[in-house]
Formats: structure tokens, sequence, C-alpha cells
């Protein structure tokens, strides 16, 4: 599934969310820590004891908060404070099994003080966090009621905003949010709506500023740092993205994004056998659907196709878990089996049901590679024109454009696509960054004679 692989921008929840929620945590003082280094027996599953993969300050806040809550069961504010930490030890082990318990607390919260407005934002936050995108703007706009003049419901709103596709009034909500809070959480979000929009050097411009915004050693800086490199690899800039990735591993040694994205850079620089040890570094300690795909991607390539379908099946005990803890991964599952060509004429429902939920411009990319996939090559171009409306420089969605467009014939479109597709980033995918190339070049030499 490239789209959670390869594209940065798949989901602004996953993207931005956890930044909301560092941000509404330290308004409550809970410690942001590193990511373990433990390494898990097996194959990495989801099943595996994710205690050894929480840090034990988050631990300790739990336990302290849940003894005092015992004591004192109407003490609302330590259940929003245990709501926070669960969202933070959501984020270290990348379990979602956790975001029930925040629920819980959550609620009991909200059944005490309805009007509190960090309670109310971290609602609006998990709802993110489970690609709940119509709910996360409802939370965001009643916390914004509360209290118009803090800025973490702004950035609910306008994550919410992008994902249901309303990029004018995310414009407006982030240009409110920076104007009253310059900080780590709005630059990184106004370096996204510029990337949508096109505007690389802007948006790389811009989440420099939010690294330089953050605190040194912070968790929250170093996740940032993170978005900075990805931007780098995603305009093809591998040893900028290089040098982000490592940075962030000097200031915080064993972050796991850092050791999933330099092994997608080693995977980009042909060292097959430094990414793969890399990438299970991080399966193991993390497994999220983005790494593990990636993993089995590189085993593809590498003509390891059985060690490959082990990756890709673990993908789907994940995705599993993720639904049945309330998260919509409908869209990416659909991606994924599009990808796979796995139960296609359903994955095009599927895909179908994402974009109605959530009509953005990578839910009309997935719908319209599905339909590429089942053969319906004009109903995929009017989605595809869709998915490349805001001018976006996305290789992955060019990708997907040229395809289509050389099924249709139209060879020039096709070339057209593609050529931007590998000039933007010519290590845009592990599995398709070389079809891109032989198609290109056979439509140059049919273009010749």
């Amino acid at each position: 599934m490239q789209a959670l692989v390869q594209d940065r921008k798949s989901s602004l929840a996953i993207v931005f969310s956890f930044v909301v929620l560092l941000i509404i945590a330290a308004s409550w003082a809970i410690a942001s820590s590193r990511a373990s280094t433990v390494s898990l027996d097996g194959d990495g599953g989801y099943s595996a004891d994710s205690a050894l993969r929480v840090s034990a300050s988050v631990d300790e806040q739990i336990q302290t908060l849940q003894d005092r809550l015992r004591v004192n069961p109407n003490d609302w504010q330590s259940y929003s404070q245990l709501a926070l930490a669960y969202l933070q030890k959501a984020r270290e082990t990348g379990d979602p099994s956790y975001y029930q318990k925040v629920e819980e607390a959550l609620n009991k919260t909200i059944e005490q003080q309805s009007d509190d407005y960090v309670t109310v934002s971290a609602m609006g936050a998990l709802a993110l966090a489970r690609h709940q995108f119509q709910s996360a703007l409802e939370w965001g706009e009643r916390a914004k009621e509360l209290d118009p003049d803090r800025t973490y419901a702004y950035g609910v709103i306008a994550d919410a905003q992008i994902e249901l596709g309303q990029y004018d009034a995310a414009i407006e909500t982030l240009q409110t949010m920076v104007d009253l809070r310059p900080d780590m959480s709005s630059y990184s979000r106004i370096s996204y709506i510029r990337e949508l929009n096109g505007d690389t050097e802007g948006a790389l411009e811009m989440m420099q500023y939010a690294v330089d915004a953050g605190l040194p050693n912070a968790e929250s800086t170093a996740w940032t740092r993170m978005q900075l490199g990805n931007l780098y690899f995603n305009s093809g800039n591998l040893e900028q993205a290089e040098l982000e990735y490592v940075r962030t591993l000097n200031d915080r040694p064993g972050y796991i994004y850092a050791l999933a994205a330099l092994g997608r850079v080693r995977a980009a620089q042909g060292k097959t056998d430094e990414a793969i040890e890399l990438l299970t570094q991080a399966t193991n300690v993390m497994p999220l659907p983005e790494f593990v795909i990636t993993l089995g991607d590189i085993y593809q390539a590498n003509g390891q196709p059985d060690a490959a379908q082990k990756q890709y099946s673990l993908v789907s005990a994940i995705e599993q878990l993720h639904e049945a803890n309330g998260v919509d991964m409908e869209m990416e599952i659909a991606l994924f089996n599009a990808d796979q060509n796995k139960d296609l004429e359903a994955t095009v429902e599927q895909a179908r049901q994402a974009y109605a939920n959530r009509p953005s411009i990578h839910a009309a990319d997935v719908l319209a590679w599905a339909l590429y996939k089942t053969g319906h090559y004009d109903e995929a171009r009017t989605y595809s024109e869709e998915a490349l409306q805001l001018g976006t420089k996305d290789a992955l969605k060019l990708f997907h454009a040229g395809m289509i467009a050389y099924r249709l014939g139209d060879n020039a479109q096709a070339q057209e696509y593609l050529q931007q597709a590998i000039e933007i980033n010519p290590h845009f995918s592990i599995i398709y960054s070389n079809e891109a190339r032989q198609t290109l070049d056979l439509l140059k030499a049919q273009g010749d004679q």
C-alpha cells in the first residue's frame, strides 16, 4: 500500500493528530519519552506484549492517575489526564487497542465536566486518530466555541476539513491558528497545506520553522523533523532526507519512525540488506502497516515473494485490529488490496465508500487506482483528475494518472504524467518506480517511430 509508505499525505489525521495530542498533553505536564528499542521475539506480530514497547514514564503516569482515581473516582481532571496518557501510549506503541481506554476516560470526564476545553479537544483528536473526520470536525468546532482564543481546536478542525476535502475552509482555519499562535503545530500544518497546493519549497520552509520552534530532544520535535525528512524524500532529495533522519536518530537513538524512514532511504539507494535490517527492527518494535508494507515491498522487489507475503499477511491482521478498535481503514485497505490485485470488485466498492466518507484528493486517487485495476479507465480518469486538482506534486498520484492515460491510449498525457512523477521523485515507490520508467521509455520509443 504505497500511499501509506511513500505518500506522507495519505492521511492528515495520522500526520498531525498526535501533534495536537502532544500539545494538549503538555498542558497537563505529561512527559514525552523515547521510543523503546527492545526487539520482540517472533515475527513482531501485534499480539506481542506491547508493554515492552512503552516508556516507563507514561506507565508511571498512568499508574499514578489510576491510583488517584481509586481514591477519588469523581476526579474528572485525573480522568482527562489519564485519557491523554493513554493517547501517548497508543502513539508510542502503535497499538490502537488503547483508543477504547481513551474514549472511556474522556467520557468519564465529559459526564462530570462537559465544557472542559482540553477534554473536548482531545475527543476531536481521538476521532482524527480513528479517521472519523466528521466527528472530529464537530468536536473541534465545539472546543472552539468554548474558547476561540486557544489553538488546539483549530488544528483538529483543519485536519478534519482537509480529510473531508474542504480545502478553502482549512486554509482559513489555519490562518486563524497561526495568527493566534505561530508554533510547531501551526507551522507544520501550514507546511502541509502548501505541499498539497504544489508549493514544495514553501512547505520545506514552513516545516523547518516547525522544527526550529520545537523543544530540543522532545519527541514532538523528532516527529516534526521526520516530516521534514519525508518532504525531502518525496521531492527526490535522498541526501537531505537521510541527513534529517540521521539527525533525528542522533537526538533520539532508536526512534522507530526514523529507523523505518532510513530503511526506505537505504532501499532507494540499492542497499537492500541494510534496508531489510532497519525495517525489521522497526516492525519488531512497532508493527505499523506502513512499516510492514515497506518491508514486504522490499522483499518483493528483491525476489523473495514468500518473505514478502508473510509481511503482507501481517498487514491484514493489523488492519483488522485497527478496525476492531474503531479506526476507519477503508481507504487504506482499498489501496493495499488494489496494489495486491486482491478482491478487486469488492475493493472498488470499498474505495467508493471511503471516498463518500472522506472526499479528499487522497480518497479520489485510491478510487481512481481501484477502478484502473478493474479496467474502468474512463471513470478512473475522472477521479484521477480530481486527485490532481490542487496541483500537488505527488509522484504516486502522477504515476496513477499516467498509467490510466496510457490504458486510454492518451500517450501524450501519459508521457507527461509519468515524466513528472520520475522527475519529482525517481524513488517514489519500491514496487512501481521501475514500471513507471519502463512505460515512459516505451512511450518515448513509440513517439520516435
